[in-house]
């Protein structure tokens, strides 16, 4: 479900791509080695080119990471997730090892996307598009009928997607009742997957998304709502993940991402947004269960979902060898997790694959991957920084192109958050879909009345200030 709005007048992200060094080109060695890399581990691959994987990514997406089937069985489920192999492909050392160092990531602008790899690799040889024969890394998951794990592997293998299938598409099969054969059984396992979630106490934040799309010449807002399948597809890739960082601590050895635990002072800010907008919190109930509890789409439910953010914060990378770190696990999951399912588009993917896959194969693990780990959590931090910065800034030269000639209007919007010491409060509007700034102190989970104060494409911001109403100004005088 999206809610669009009017485009703003013509204007590009040019500036953003040039403040945050943003370039697509690569090496001329660089490039070379993209389209002449072949497979080095060729001759020990299985051939799984008769399960017959889909893909799921966003329309006209080419750098396919996964691939996915899901088998249900009288016991449970088999899930086969088949992730490129990157690492059987970049030469450690060559130039394109060390320019996708450089970069961490790919980055997506709404103009199109700065790419991890060059698009002859990301897009060609090593994506698992459709009716092409690929390397991959296949993950085997079994799983009992009440959706946990109870066995898993990964092994290099050669395999063979049948679709390519995105999110809209796919949604609409299963309202339909006719889903692909390969993930029948998707809905099944994804709901499974997130009542395990609930039990563990994860923590899942299901925000909608600000999307900036093209229109015609100029650009606008696009509020995207998380789907069933967003949700179902991302339990495959968070399960992947569990079992990657569960190899990698039995090891000793390899990368996680994690989360510390959230603070008492964000449940409790949570819980008081709770009462605030007289959503129900049981005793004892943790906070993603409650999360999980809320209608979708309800006003109420944007507000405590962006209050939630609070307890997602200190995101990090850790990397071990011998000595487990002292925080193994990700509180957003409630288990240890791993960055595993998409070394097309995330550096950090190639490596911890790399380390599982000789950890279950009981080989060395390659010393190029190796001795890359305590390199990789400041590489990533920086990225993961960058990336959200260019987001943020794509979104806030939108909204403020789209606003800049209605200075003085006024707008319904509701109060995300309160204001809270020096921070300002924060606020939703539908008609344009804008979030954004605003001075004074409108009642937190409220519709309330916003003038539109500033709009500047330059600094790309955007503030409101709270209409005061009559009767509040009243009495505030007579104090």
């Amino acid at each position: 479900m999206a809610w669009t709005r009017l485009s703003a007048t013509p204007f590009d992200f040019k500036t953003i791509r040039s403040e945050f060094h943003l370039r697509e080109e690569f090496s001329v060695e660089a490039l070379a080695e993209a389209t002449s890399n072949s497979d080095r581990c060729a001759s020990g691959r299985t051939d799984h080119t008769d399960i017959p994987f889909v893909t799921i990514d966003p329309p006209g997406s080419m750098d396919l990471d996964q691939a996915v089937h899901i088998e249900k069985l009288p016991t449970g489920y088999v899930v086969r997730y088949a992730i490129a192999d990157v690492g059987a492909i970049v030469e450690p050392g060559s130039a394109l090892d060390t320019e996708t160092r450089e970069r961490g990531q790919t980055f997506y602008l709404p103009d199109g996307s700065v790419p991890l790899h060059p698009r002859v690799l990301s897009e060609g040889s090593a994506s698992l598009l459709p009716n092409e024969t690929r390397p991959a890394a296949l993950w085997r998951i079994e799983l009992d009928d009440s959706g946990e794990p109870v066995a898993w592997t990964v092994s290099r293998a050669m395999v063979r997607s049948v679709a390519r299938l995105d999110y809209a598409t796919v949604q609409a099969d299963f309202d339909a009742g006719t889903p692909h054969p390969s993930i029948a059984s998707l809905g099944e396992f994804g709901s499974l997957r997130a009542q395990s979630a609930v039990r563990r106490g994860a923590i899942d934040i299901t925000l909608p998304e600000q999307e900036v799309v093209a229109v015609g010449d100029s650009w606008r807002i696009e509020l995207q709502a998380r789907t069933d399948v967003d949700s179902w597809n991302a339990e495959v890739s968070l399960l992947t993940g569990m079992c990657a960082a569960r190899i990698m601590i039995d090891a000793g050895v390899g990368l996680l991402r994690t989360l510390p635990p959230a603070s008492n002072e964000a449940l409790a800010t949570l819980k008081k947004t709770a009462q605030m907008l007289d959503i129900e919190w049981p005793d004892g109930a943790s906070a993603g269960a409650v999360l999980a509890g809320l209608p979708t789409d309800a006003p109420v439910t944007l507000a405590m979902m962006t209050q939630a953010t609070g307890l997602l914060r200190g995101a990090d990378y850790a990397a071990f060898d011998g000595k487990l770190p002292d925080l193994v696990e990700h509180s957003g999951i409630a288990a240890p997790y791993a960055h595993v399912t998409a070394p097309l588009r995330r550096l950090s993917d190639r490596f911890a694959t790399e380390v599982c896959l000789a950890i279950v194969a009981g080989v060395d693990i390659p010393k190029w991957a190796r001795n890359a780990l305590p390199d990789l959590p400041a590489l990533m931090r920086g990225s993961d920084s960058a990336a959200s910065k260019v987001d943020r800034a794509c979104i806030d030269l939108t909204e403020a192109a789209v606003l800049e000639s209605r200075i003085g209007e006024q707008f319904t919007a509701l109060v995300l958050r309160g204001a809270e010491a020096k921070r300002a409060a924060e606020v939703f509007l539908e008609a344009p879909i804008v979030i954004g700034r605003c001075t004074g102190e409108p009642p937190e989970g409220e519709k309330v009345s916003v003038t539109l104060t500033v709009a500047d494409t330059n600094s790309r911001r955007v503030e409101f200030a709270y209409d005061v109403p009559e009767a509040k100004r009243s009495v505030a005088s007579i104090r």
